[in-house]
């Protein structure tokens, strides 16, 4: 009884050390910067009454591309959903897409290399700037959605998030660290309106 009173004792006293050694952590190996990320307006445009074509970008600070120039590896990845509005339930999603994008960069060789994962489609594309392959990632000019055709009419958008993971910690460290986020940011917004079906023009 007398040793169970003194482990938790103990683990009474040494939980402050534990939290200050957590918060000392995450200051250190996750450092509060000035970064920004900001979408683009969402385009949309149907094409037919099948399919819809959405189009965006990311924009990111000068933070970010420093950190490529010095052999970090980022990865994005882009959420396009459709949803549609009800005016006394909740918006509803119909449905949606994932795009995966993963920026390298080799200081040495001054090489880019961007992959972009879209369903079972991998595209590699490699670079000899940063600018040009951060023009090509950080957007998406032709995300498409189909079989639209047999939706409800109604009054629908498109809603785009962007997310960036941070690199997995050691289980030890994160084990105290299980209050720290493990995205390095998330970022979203919505299209205008728009009716489904198209309706004819007049």
């Amino acid at each position: 009884m007398m040793i169970s009173l003194t482990s938790r004792y103990i683990q009474y006293k040494l939980l402050p050390f534990f939290f200050l050694l957590s918060f000392c952590s995450a200051q250190i190996l996750f450092p509060k910067t000035s970064c920004s990320y900001q979408l683009s307006p969402v385009s949309v445009n149907i094409i037919s009454n099948n399919e819809i074509s959405v189009a965006g970008s990311l924009g990111v600070d000068s933070k970010f591309a420093e950190d490529l120039n010095d052999g970090m590896s980022k990865e994005l990845v882009f959420y396009i959903d459709l949803f549609r509005i009800w005016k006394v339930w909740p918006d509803e999603f119909i449905t949606g897409k994932k795009i995966t994008r993963t920026l390298k960069s080799d200081p040495i060789k001054r090489e880019y290399v961007a992959v972009s994962i879209e369903g079972n489609t991998t595209v590699e594309k490699r670079f000899k700037d940063i600018e040009s392959m951060l023009s090509w990632s950080l957007s998406f000019k032709d995300a498409r959605i189909y079989s639209i055709r047999d939706f409800e009419a109604g009054k629908y958008f498109v809603k785009v998030t962007v997310e960036s993971a941070k690199k997995k910690l050691p289980p030890i460290i994160g084990y105290f660290l299980f209050f720290v986020s493990e995205k390095e940011f998330s970022t979203s917004r919505d299209s205008l309106l728009f009716q489904l079906p198209r309706e004819p023009a007049k």
